[in-house]
């Protein structure tokens, strides 16, 4: 039976993002034993096709031109399409991230095809691939199933285990060529405001901070804590309105949703937008001077006091574990 199945890589600073075998992993499953095809666009991307192929993709087609150098919807999607064209696939997945949700919509727009995005698991039964996705703020979860045409779903973050990487997989890396033309945006400038280090939609550890933090300086502990065991660092939308840091880094139904092994709420209260982004977490633990707060009805592991005592001394605690282990 087998289906082609096309994936999308997104590439961020050069290198390839972690969704990008989760996607593969996904794209898999869907084909039954078809082809995985993956796809890179970008100015210079071909060196990062063997990754993919290692990770489970049978072949790679590579999109260059200098005007995918940033990604725009205009550009992306032409460049998409065009190898879609080429292909003629029966699937389509891509990341459920920030280009994943922008650029999905187009492209199913493009090609009439349906789209099931936010999928959080992936499972074949008799003819048909049931897709999980949760609704109404994760309080719930639908199977979802595509009756016709193209099979197109977005992956979110760190809920499909990649597949084992393998190195001595090979496969063949192709080139399209492919005009990209009458670009209504044109990127002259890409100004990060988010932090640096470990990115927050992928972190398998978040540290995160709401009004409890008390001003900008009161993160300073919580980055401690995030770089000893390897994480991110979030907040909720308490804090970035109250100016204490970036909404780069907000989590919640407005924000990002995050799924990490590990989520540890600071002075977070529990606001039901904010359990939104982050209530599928493996492992949470809440911090909070209240013991009455929301937080501690979603979490594993609740502690009662003042996350500017307690956060220093996890902090110690794991730097003793690190160099013992």
């Amino acid at each position: 039976m087998g289906r082609k199945v096309l994936v999308l890589a997104e590439v961020k600073d050069g290198n390839l993002r972690n969704v990008s075998y989760e996607a593969i992993a996904a794209a898999k499953t869907v084909s039954e034993g078809g082809e995985v095809v993956g796809v890179l666009l970008g100015e210079s991307v071909r060196n990062l096709a063997e990754g993919l192929i290692h990770y489970g993709a049978d072949r790679v087609v590579v999109v260059e031109n200098d005007k995918l150098s940033n990604y725009s919807s205009d550009g992306f999607s032409q460049a998409f399409i065009a190898v879609v064209n080429e292909e003629d696939p029966e699937a389509i997945i891509f990341g459920h991230t920030s280009l994943g949700k922008d650029l999905s919509p187009k492209v199913a727009s493009k090609l009439d095809a349906g789209l099931i995005s936010d999928v959080i698991d992936v499972e074949v039964a008799g003819d048909n691939v049931f897709f999980t996705r949760p609704i109404y703020s994760g309080k719930a979860f639908e199977k979802k199933i595509v009756t016709d045409g193209i099979i197109f779903a977005t992956v979110r973050p760190n809920n499909i285990a990649p597949l084992d990487k393998d190195e001595s997989r090979s496969g063949d890396v192709s080139t399209l060529e492919v005009e990209i033309k009458d670009l209504r945006t044109i990127i002259k400038e890409v100004v990060r405001k988010a932090s640096e280090g470990v990115d927050l939609s992928e972190a398998k550890v978040v540290v995160a901070g709401g009004r409890g933090v008390k001003s900008a300086d009161g993160f300073k502990p919580l980055q401690e804590l995030a770089d000893v065991l390897g994480g991110a660092v979030g907040a909720s939308r308490g804090a970035c309105d109250a100016g204490f840091c970036d909404y780069s880094l907000q989590i919640g139904q407005t924000g990002k949703v995050v799924t990490p092994d590990l989520y540890i709420a600071c002075g977070i209260s529990g606001a039901i937008q904010h359990l939104a982004g982050m209530s599928n977490s493996k492992v949470i633990v809440a911090i909070n001077k209240d013991p009455e707060a929301n937080i501690f009805k979603v979490a594993d592991y609740g502690i009662v006091g003042d996350l500017f005592e307690v956060v220093p001394l996890l902090t110690e605690e794991f730097k003793k574990l690190k160099v013992n282990a």
